[in-house]
């Protein structure tokens, strides 16, 4: 591509020239070591007293993230010198009363930072609202999941708006959907499965205010941060963004939030594809592709998790190897599954995370996705130009997904471990593929350019059929179970609603039958644990009807932005028949 077509782009297409399509980047890797992105001294002083908060009050219902999201009442200064003059005893450590006599005096709670909004497009009973669902006991219980997003509907508090520097939590402007419990803030790739609910339930203002704070995000930083937290802006999350334009676009035809998208969605495709994050990879015909991978700008522990993670590297004596460890940590945070023993050397061994060292199919489908949005987005706006471009660049990743990850044998997709070196490029190895079976290896089908082929579609249903992974409850996210909660036997909205929408947008019969008999599983599922508690969880046991998710560093969560988001739009797909019924049955494996 010479000079010459710059003078023909519009402004918002200079990222184009950055693309690693056209430039083969140095991919650092565990012995390069990457950038950091510096902390704040707000954030460091919380870390300060959050190690001192497990030192006093001990670790029972200890959350490390509770005392990271404190906002200050005084400058950082005066609440400093404070905490330092608090009296300790000989071996230094505080007394209970003091440290809580501390945190009363100076500081607020997390919940103070963010303040109930009624959403302005929320209504009891939305016009049209899933016409298809007929049985009346569903049709209640959907509601009610509809009415949830009043309740988890937050805006930020004017106080943080006026002294941003005593918070950790980012002053949005717009109105946002928080997931529920302990994650009060709004977070990136969960905002997708938000929005698709929020589509359904006809709340477009409020998915577009959602859109408008990511957008900002990485206006300010360059791409969107896993959360809005100031503790978040070493890593992004799975980059999902131009596909919740693409929805709201598809529903409401507003191409003024295109035309306002799109050089943040650029500069955003720019970020996964330079630097850290771009790989390139020559095949066995010596063909060059350029992929992408999670890499988080941090070698320390994570601020939210620090305690925790201090304790994990405990066994590790080197000083470089906690580092490396540590940016492990970080990067695996940024995959969204945090953790699995997907991105492990040995499964019962935290220690041996190698995400760096990993060519994620999921990754990279969701970056091909992007690239096909943006194309189809551009030509919406009438830039031709960029269109043909990202066009091009998809169809260069297709080939690229094709030949390092696709598999024809086993009908998956499989990530890639490249070799831990410092060359610029790595040369393909069928044995790096990793076989092991992982929910993700089937992601891709979610894709427009994969579930169109018939042949390959054929084969993922096969493989999936055969893959261990299709439970009473729904799809597994592993087949082990390691007690990271990203593996058996947790199965997770997102993975359940991309691989089902997947299969039912393929046109093959036979997959949209697998695809709703997956479907009316999870959805039975997710009402039956509602009945049991109130509320909608974070992950479920897939074993069995009903039955809670578990494992990880933290208790299970309830609430929840993108269990209600998915329930919904499968209940939008598929609807649910008079006759058929709801609660739990004898379900065995899908065969």
């Amino acid at each position: 591509m010479g000079t010459g077509y710059k003078a023909y782009l519009l402004p918002f297409s200079l990222f184009l020239f950055l693309s690693p399509i056209m430039v083969l980047s140095q991919p650092p890797s565990i012995s390069c070591p990457g950038p950091v992105k510096p902390s704040t001294p707000l954030v460091s002083f919380l870390e300060r007293l959050q190690q001192a908060a497990l030192d006093t009050f001990g670790s029972t219902n200890f959350d490390p993230k509770f005392y990271v999201d404190l906002s200050l009442k005084f400058d950082l200064t005066t609440t400093e010198d404070a905490f330092d003059r608090l009296p300790k005893s000989v071996n230094g450590s505080l007394t209970i009363n003091a440290l809580k006599n501390f945190i009363e005096r100076y500081l607020d709670s997390p919940v103070d930072d963010l303040v109930y909004v009624e959403p302005v497009d929320f209504v009891q009973v939305p016009i049209g609202f899933l016409p298809k669902v007929n049985n009346q006991k569903v049709r209640a219980w959907a509601l009610e999941v509809h009415s949830l997003w009043k309740n988890l509907s937050r805006k930020v508090a004017a106080s943080v708006l006026k002294h941003p520097e005593l918070h950790t939590l980012l002053p949005l402007a717009e109105p946002v959907i928080v997931p529920g419990s302990r994650f009060g803030e709004i977070y990136y790739w969960d905002s997708y499965w938000v929005v698709r609910g929020l589509l359904v339930s006809k709340m477009y203002e409020t998915a577009k205010a959602i859109v408008s704070n990511l957008l900002s995000l990485i206006d300010e930083y360059g791409y969107v941060l896993n959360g809005a937290r100031a503790y978040y802006s070493n890593r992004s999350q799975p980059p999902l963004l131009s596909a919740m334009v693409y929805e709201i676009y598809k529903r409401t035809g507003d191409i003024e939030l295109v035309r306002r998208s799109l050089p943040a969605l650029l500069k955003e495709h720019h970020f996964w594809n330079s630097g850290i994050h771009a790989v390139t990879i020559k095949d066995s015909q010596a063909c060059t592709h350029t992929l992408s991978r999670y890499y988080a700008m941090w070698d320390k522990p994570r601020p939210e998790s620090a305690t925790t993670d201090r304790e994990s590297a405990s066994k590790l004596l080197n000083a470089s190897e906690k580092q490396r460890f540590y940016r492990e940590l970080a990067s695996t945070a940024e995959s969204g599954w945090d953790f699995s023993s997907r991105w492990m050397r040995n499964s019962s061994d935290l220690t041996t995370l190698a995400t760096t060292s990993i060519l994620p199919v999921d990754l990279n489908a969701f970056i091909l996705r992007m690239e096909i949005d943006i194309a189809f987005l551009a030509k919406a706006v009438g830039d031709s130009r960029t269109s043909e471009h990202y066009t091009k660049a998809s169809k260069a990743r297709k080939k690229a997904i094709d030949c390092l990850f696709w598999n024809p044998k086993m009908g998956q997709w499989f990530d890639y471990w490249f070799n831990d070196t410092c060359n610029a490029d790595q040369l393909w190895k069928v044995g790096n593929q990793n076989r092991k079976t992982f929910a993700s290896n089937f992601i891709p089908l979610w894709v427009d350019l994969f579930h169109s082929d018939g042949k390959v579609v054929e084969d993922v249903v096969s493989s999936l059929q055969a893959s261990g992974l299709l439970c009473p409850a729904g799809i597994a996210t592993s087949l082990t179970n390691s007690g990271e909660q990203w593996d058996f036997p947790n199965g997770w909205a997102p993975v359940q609603h991309m691989i089902v929408e997947g299969l039912a947008m393929s046109g093959s019969k036979e997959a949209r039958s697998l695809a709703e008999d997956i479907a009316v599983r999870w959805i039975r599922t997710n009402y039956a644990a509602y009945n049991k508690t109130g509320t909608m969880h974070e992950k479920y046991d897939v074993e069995a009807c009903g039955a809670i998710g578990s494992g990880g560093e933290y208790k299970p969560q309830t609430g929840f932005g993108w269990t209600n988001g998915v329930v919904l739009a499968l209940l939008e797909e598929f609807g649910w028949p008079e006759e058929r019924s709801i609660d739990c049955l004898c379900h065995s494996n899908i065969k």
